[in-house]
């Protein structure tokens, strides 16, 4: 089967089965010892400061003003 020669919808499905395929098995991702240190000290900072980050209505905004 050659991928490009299906329609966008049938690659779709095809993502979506390869996905739930990968759900399916509970497969955990194991974090490299950087991307570990990196999550840990990005958490930390989170609760240091407990800054949640911009809405979505200031983030649209930021996005599509023309400045």
């Amino acid at each position: 089967m050659r991928i490009q020669e299906l329609s966008v919808s049938e690659r779709i499905v095809l993502a979506e089965k390869l996905w739930d395929s990968v759900v399916d098995e509970d497969a955990s991702i194991e974090l490299s010892e950087t991307q570990t240190v990196e999550l840990d000290r990005r958490l930390q900072a989170f609760l240091d400061d407990q800054d949640i980050g911009s809405s979505w209505s200031e983030v649209k905004g930021r996005i599509t003003s023309k400045v």
